[in-house]
């Protein structure tokens, strides 16, 4: 009985000791210095992050920030598969979302996101980034990069048909079109490249005139009826009808275009800057003018955008230090951002770093000129629209309906039946 009682206190204290070395281990766990972030883009985003953790120990060395690498794609289903389980064992503290999907997070998992507004003052960042990144009038994300659109112009194709760059500042599709058939007379070169199952250039020219596929709930259907969405249609069938269209199929494809010189124009985000330049052969053949509005559409203006991202902090351990991170760099730092566009060309969308002397430097590729401090300017202009719950399923129907329409179905008749197959599809 004796040695039983012995080795029943043993196991007890044993016990004991190991529970409170559970129990300390969490709350070192709560207590740590530790965060991790997921991003994707090793070159922009991952050096992004990297940049910013360095920047961070000036204000708190000992937080230590694991900046982990994944594909987006694989972001996307690792966060819904855990966070649609309700688990949260293995999630970062800080996680990257394109701000076309942003909304579908946040309205799926709203208790999983950490609000941010008092980390942040809105009002300092493009405000056609606030929609997608907030929730009933709280703010959840902070705004990154902009995908500011402009449009990549070869200047001496354009002499060589008789125009400046000055002709194209503030123009329509209806002249870039003109343009365009007198470039290809004269130089023999296309005006574009495009591939048939990519709607990007549908998306710039309708958020260009404040309009997008859903209504401003981000889950209504607006196709039918949309005059933007139509005229949109409208002139991509134009373009393609000039023969001003170089077809693609893959991304390789699309920076051969213009590389090779086969392409005149590029009309897209201001993130392709790098693949331009990565041409040397070209330096001082390049300019860029803002992006073109859609015609007949009175509320179309020369800005728009094609991508972009957002910084968003989940609601578990660690989130305070993790949004004390992420707002001091990227909420609010104008030298970081600085070092943002010297380092990786990274333009954001935080408006006072617009003033900075790193955003005025000329641009030798481009013959001096300020493209950043350009691209910065037409980031204001960005029309805001919520880019709701649906954006790419929509564009799977959008892809199939445009080759019906250039095919010769009549366009109400198309946009008509993509209307009832989006409502039919996203209930």
């Amino acid at each position: 009985m004796k040695k039983f009682l012995a080795l029943f206190l043993v196991s007890v204290l044993l016990l004991s000791a190991c529970s409170s070395g559970s129990s300390s281990g969490e709350d070192s766990q709560k207590d740590s210095d530790d965060i991790t972030l997921w991003a994707w883009d090793p070159n922009f985003n991952i050096k992004a992050a990297e940049m910013a953790k360095e920047e961070y120990k000036e204000i708190n060395a000992d937080l230590n920030v694991k900046v982990v690498e994944y594909a987006q794609a694989d972001i996307i289903q690792k966060l819904n598969t855990s966070l649609s389980s309700g688990t949260t064992k293995g999630l970062p503290n800080i996680v990257l979302i394109e701000d076309y999907r942003a909304q579908s997070f946040l309205k799926a998992y709203p208790d999983m996101f950490f609000e941010l507004t008092d980390y942040m003052n809105a009002k300092e960042f493009a405000s056609y980034k606030i929609a997608p990144t907030s929730m009933d009038g709280k703010n959840y994300g902070i705004p990154f990069d902009t995908g500011v659109t402009g449009l990549y112009v070869r200047t001496d194709y354009l002499e060589e048909a008789g125009y400046s760059i000055k002709d194209l500042e503030g123009m329509d599709w209806s002249k870039y079109i003109e343009i365009g058939k007198k470039v290809k007379e004269k130089t023999g070169k296309q005006m574009l490249t495009q591939d048939p199952k990519d709607l990007g250039l549908i998306r710039m020219m309708i958020q260009s005139s404040g309009s997008w596929y859903l209504a401003e709930d981000g889950v209504t259907p607006t196709i039918d009826g949309n005059a933007a969405l139509k005229a949109a249609f409208e002139t991509y069938k134009e373009i393609l009808d000039a023969d001003l269209v170089k077809p693609v199929s893959d991304w390789s494809q699309f920076v051969a275009g213009f590389n090779s010189g086969d392409v005149a124009t590029v009309p897209t985000g201001n993130w392709i800057t790098p693949s331009i330049k990565a041409e040397a052969s070209q330096a001082g053949m390049w300019a860029v003018a803002n992006f073109p509005k859609l015609s007949k559409i009175t509320s179309s203006v020369n800005a728009s955008n094609l991508g972009g991202s957002s910084w968003y902090v989940l609601n578990i351990d660690g989130k305070e230090k993790a949004a004390d991170f992420i707002a001091k760099t990227f909420g609010s730092n104008v030298d970081f951002y600085q070092d943002l566009v010297k380092e990786i060309g990274a333009i954001g969308s935080y408006i006072p770093a617009s003033e900075s002397d790193a955003y005025k430097e000329a641009d030798e590729y481009f013959n001096g000129q300020s493209i950043v401090q350009d691209f910065a300017q037409w980031t204001e202009q960005i029309p805001q629209i919520n880019y709701g719950l649906h954006t790419y399923a929509i564009e799977d129907i959008l892809a199939i309906a445009m080759q019906d329409y250039l095919k010769g179905k009549d366009l109400d008749q198309v946009l008509k039946d993509a209307q009832k197959q989006a409502e039919d599809q996203i209930k």
